[in-house]
């Protein structure tokens, strides 16, 4: 009979294969998703061109138009700034 091979559940790739055994799996997982997201190309708020990656802790830059802007340390628009800004778009598209 033939068995089917199962994945193993601890492997953890990417990023935060440089520390190893070291830390605990789901440690490891929350590092490799956050720099996943902050090494990623986003969308800039200005020119609408994919071309905004981070320059440091907060300070975002795009490489296209050269417009700088801050935001979250991991991502260039924290949950709280979407929140914000959907409410702004809610109150301006009730008063128009």
């Amino acid at each position: 009979m033939a068995r089917s091979m199962q994945k193993a559940k601890g492997s953890v790739t990417g990023s935060a294969g440089r520390f190893g055994p070291r830390y605990g799996r789901f440690v490891r997982k929350r590092v490799a998703e956050s720099e996943k997201i902050s090494r990623a190309a986003h969308r800039c708020p200005r020119c609408d061109v994919v071309a905004v990656k981070r320059e440091g802790t907060g300070i975002w830059g795009c490489r296209k138009c050269g417009f700088k802007f801050a935001g979250g340390a991991y991502q260039p628009q924290t949950p709280q700034l979407r929140i914000a800004l959907r409410t702004i778009d809610r109150a301006l598209g009730k008063e128009v």
